[in-house]
């Protein structure tokens, strides 16, 4: 599944969703009404990681498949949605 691009960025894209739905409703909470910033700080910056990765590789597999303007729109707009990467997966990458 790593050996291609979009299996790379399938990976990512669960991984980036997943700690994108860990921040919203796990760490946050856990900020603001049990006051404890630390999970935040953590899972924030493994989010942002993620975040950084998927974008480069949906970039790779744009250029690889040559995805059109809306399918690269389409995949980065997602990436700012709960649920959106895995969408993308299935939508997008399933062929």
């Amino acid at each position: 599944m790593l050996k291609t691009a979009k299996g790379r960025l399938r990976v990512i894209g669960i991984l980036e969703g997943l700690s994108f739905l860990i921040l919203l409703f796990i760490a946050m909470p856990l900020k603001y009404w049990a006051d404890s910033p630390l999970m935040v700080q953590i899972v924030g910056s493994l989010h942002g990681l993620l975040f950084v990765l998927y974008i480069l590789a949906v970039i790779h597999v744009t250029l690889k498949h040559r995805w059109s303007f809306w399918k690269f729109a389409a995949a980065c707009v997602a990436s700012v949605l709960p649920f959106g990467p895995f969408v993308v997966d299935r939508k997008l990458l399933r062929d």
